[in-house]
């Protein structure tokens, strides 16, 4: 994958994003559970910013292809799916993965489930491609970077 491409899909992304969270702000008195709603609203705009950040630092991270395709659709995946959910928890008024922002609310079993797996499935992409993120980061991915074939050794 090219990296000015993913540099630039991400950096979109992040935007794109922002100006759906934005537009969550706005309609936060239409949602069933308003505080909810106010998180999805600060969720998304944070998302935004780590899919911009991302986007500006793809550059360094230093992965294998499918790595690094791997990386940005779980960053994609779970900063969308965050938002997505956390909007859905706000119209359906659900509460149990979210005792603070739900107490007082409640919804059918399955309204409930659906967001148990989304959140769940989130959380997984996130912490898989934040792993990858900081691999890609590491000492020897710098020296291989900056074009050293072998570790540095001490004198």
């Amino acid at each position: 994958m090219e990296t000015g491409k993913s540099e630039r899909t991400l950096v979109r992304a992040g935007f794109v994003l922002f100006l759906l969270a934005l537009l969550t702000g706005v309609a936060i008195p239409l949602f069933l559970n308003q505080k909810m709603a106010l998180a999805a609203h600060l969720t998304g705009v944070l998302n935004a910013l780590v899919l911009i950040a991302l986007g500006l630092a793809w550059g360094l991270v230093v992965l294998g292809p499918v790595q690094a395709r791997l990386t940005m659709g779980l960053f994609l995946y779970g900063t969308y799916v965050n938002w997505g959910t956390t909007c859905l928890a706000a119209a359906w008024g659900t509460s149990r993965l979210t005792p603070l922002s739900g107490a007082g609310y409640s919804a059918a079993p399955w309204k409930e489930l659906v967001v148990q797996v989304l959140l769940l499935s989130l959380v997984l992409a996130m912490l898989t491609g934040a792993v990858l993120v900081v691999y890609g980061f590491r000492p020897s991915a710098s020296r291989a970077r900056a074009g050293l074939a072998r570790p540095l050794s001490s004198p």
